[in-house]
């Protein structure tokens, strides 16, 4: 006689396997996209390292664009490198910690599960860990776009802080769910 655990047992192993093989396009999109971003993101700083000393400008369009090499010991655009040494270690662990928990997280809800909300967490997720390395490599963030009009200059940044930022403009085209749906 088969007990109703026995008899569950095949369909939910089946049902497993059509999850996971829909999940697989998206898998691999992510890992291309992550993979990208991170070797572009490392072959642009080792290049910037290689051709300039730290604060050295190098103008490409005069009043808009210069190359330069700086170094970030805070968050995204030196938020919080005003905090004490040790305070701001412990506040940027906890805070990629939770943003790489978060992304993770959201990789796997329905909502998400489209071409674009994949490719704009790939992004993001791939910008988190292109600083990630950063930070263990040097204890800082290598930053090297200036981007500026007349003296008011934005926060230098790199390629890994793009992907971030373009993956998190993304999302915010995602159509909005359906009352009801799970997110």
């Amino acid at each position: 006689m088969i007990n109703a655990t026995e008899q569950q047992h095949p369909a939910n192993l089946d049902n497993l396997d059509v999850k996971r093989e829909s999940r697989l396009p998206y898998a691999l999109l992510v890992l291309l996209v992550v993979t990208i971003v991170v070797a572009l993101d490392q072959f642009t700083k080792r290049m910037a390292l290689a051709s300039f000393h730290p604060g050295e400008i190098r103008p490409v369009i005069d009043g808009l664009f210069n190359l330069t090499l700086s170094f970030n010991t805070g968050a995204a655009f030196g938020l919080w490198t005003g905090l004490a040494s040790g305070w701001r270690e412990v506040v940027l662990a906890l805070t990629i910690l939770m943003a790489l928990t978060l992304v993770i997280f959201l990789l796997t809800r329905p909502y998400y599960q489209s071409f674009l909300a994949q490719s704009a967490l790939a992004a993001i997720l791939g910008g988190a860990v292109g600083n990630v390395i950063d930070r263990f490599l040097y204890g800082a963030v290598v930053d090297f776009l200036d981007f500026y009009i007349g003296t008011s200059h934005w926060p230098a940044f790199n390629i890994a802080d793009s992907a971030i930022c373009v993956g998190v403009g993304l999302l915010l085209f995602l159509p909005k769910p359906e009352v009801g749906d799970s997110a």
